[in-house]
């Protein structure tokens, strides 16, 4: 579970600050799915980036568990980064000179897998998202759904417990953006995950069970809902 708790960041560029969180309060509980929504530059990223254990708040302390992740180490940060929390990117993230196959074990390396249990997770990461036989083919190769498939793989072949999603339908058209969708609550529904989604769609944020809004910094919280059929 995410707790949050009078969490604020702020940059200085040159002479200027900028408050990109103001003394956020939130808690999201394990297994559940969020949405979160807000212009460009009112805080999306930064509270994501908070999540993803990717950066630190100014003040404030966000725990997940029992880490706080503004106070542990950079190794633990590391750590959990590699074994919790999954990150998938609107721009697929993915290496042009590997196959799908090789892509979805790069995320396993770090964590020293052996190859043989690396290329048996991988296999099978490709399968659950349906692309068993696309494994050999390079990204280029792929269409933008197919690329993010692999990309959802990669993410889940580590099995963590958080999947943190930015924009993950951005750059695709709106029928594959719909196969993504129902995709990443297939997985969220089959592996417990707590899956939290950043999207300007509003049609992909009623598909969750919570909506929060973020403008200027502060967050807004619908409350949880039944997500849209």
């Amino acid at each position: 579970m995410y707790t949050l708790t009078d969490v604020s960041k702020t940059y200085t560029t040159g002479k200027k600050k900028v408050e990109a969180l103001k003394n956020v309060d939130l808690t999201i509980p394990d297994g559940q799915m969020v949405a979160i929504q807000g212009p460009t530059g009112g805080g999306k990223s930064t509270l994501l980036q908070m999540l993803g254990a990717l950066d630190r708040p100014t003040s404030g302390s966000v725990l997940l568990g029992s880490d706080d992740l503004a106070k542990v180490s950079d190794a633990r940060l590391t750590q959990l980064r590699a074994s919790e929390i999954s990150i998938v990117f609107q721009g697929f993230n993915l290496i042009p000179t590997l196959t799908a196959q090789q892509n979805v074990e790069t995320a396993l390396v770090p964590l020293g897998v052996p190859a043989r249990e690396r290329a048996e997770r991988a296999a099978a990461a490709l399968e659950s998202v349906g692309l068993g036989e696309r494994s050999a083919h390079l990204p280029l190769e792929l269409s933008g759904g197919q690329q993010q498939r692999v990309a959802i793989a990669r993410a889940l072949v580590r099995k963590p417990k958080v999947l943190l999603a930015d924009e993950p339908t951005g750059n695709l058209d709106e029928a594959t953006r719909d196969e993504i969708i129902e995709l990443l609550e297939q997985l969220w529904r089959e592996q417990g995950l707590t899956l939290i989604v950043v999207t300007h769609d509003s049609w992909v944020a009623r598909r969750a069970q919570r909506r929060l809004k973020i403008t200027r910094g502060t967050v807004t919280d619908s409350g949880v809902t039944t997500p849209a059929a």
